[in-house]
């Protein structure tokens, strides 16, 4: 009686080979590429993203609560008044969404780098929706530049009338409210990376599975907001605990742990 190993190729029998076609069919190295990554490197990547998505978080979050802040649905001489008294504030948020939009773009980039090999298309199609989603958060400032301008140029005022532009400065914020949810739509790059996560082994399944979770949330959440408004309360009340959480715990991952080292396979002893 004898015993040998066998080869990396053998041991995979029929379901690893199939498992290596599928994967090269979305443009993935082989497995074993990702497993030859030092797990050092693999973890100062998955630290630096979780870094850049801390910057994102709080330039992203300042931005959000000056919009709150200034911003009141249907009451268009409030909106224009609470801009003027907070024009500071105001373009702050302007400057800390055009960077962080910037931010989110390296983010994706180095989570590209950090999980290509667990599917090259997939981690391309990550880094398409965020580009996508940012140039469309950029864009969309415009709306808000355009309602301090109004709010605060006396000239609009004396071409069109205080209640010209009052409302003029709601539709401009009505319509940069509707651009972000815009945006909204594009995160399936968060499904993207969740899938990334799980395919590599790099995400516990919980996270990866809470990320796709979040994605649908927020999908559903923007789509119900455009097609029946009357919903959009409650749809924002109903997801938003899904939302936060996946996006925290993604970050609190990132930053703390890093990334989970799939285990090594080794050859199978066979005896004969």
């Amino acid at each position: 009686m004898t015993t040998e190993l066998r080869s990396g190729a053998d041991s995979t029998g029929p379901r690893g080979t199939a498992a290596s076609r599928l994967h090269r069919a979305d443009g993935g190295r082989p497995d074993t590429e990702g497993t030859d990554r030092p797990p050092a490197s693999s973890v100062r990547l998955a630290r630096t993203a979780g870094l850049l998505y801390l910057v994102v978080a709080i330039l992203g979050a300042f931005a959000q609560i000056v919009r709150v802040k200034v911003y009141e649905p249907g009451n268009a001489a409030a909106t224009a008044a609470n801009l003027v008294s907070n024009a500071t504030l105001v373009r702050l948020s302007f400057v800390a969404d055009l960077i962080q939009a910037l931010v989110w773009l390296v983010l994706a980039v180095t989570l590209y780098r950090l999980l290509a090999h667990a599917g090259r298309n997939t981690a391309r199609a990550m880094v398409v929706f965020v580009a996508v989603s940012a140039s469309i958060t950029s864009l969309n400032m415009v709306h808000q530049l355009g309602a301090l301008l109004v709010a605060t140029n006396h000239s609009y005022v004396t071409a069109l009338g205080a209640d010209g532009s009052h409302a003029l400065v709601l539709l401009l914020m009505d319509l940069q409210h509707y651009g972000y949810l815009i945006a909204q739509l594009a995160w399936l790059w968060l499904f993207a990376l969740g899938l990334l996560g799980y395919r590599s082994g790099m995400f516990p399944r919980w996270l990866s599975f809470l990320l796709m979770l979040g994605t649908v949330c927020y999908v559903i959440d923007a789509l119900t907001q455009f097609l029946s408004p009357s919903f959009a309360d409650t749809s924002a009340a109903i997801f938003v605990l899904p939302e936060t959480v996946c996006e925290v715990a993604l970050l609190a991952y990132l930053l703390i742990k890093g990334v989970r080292t799939p285990p090594r396979t080794f050859p199978e002893p066979v005896t004969a």
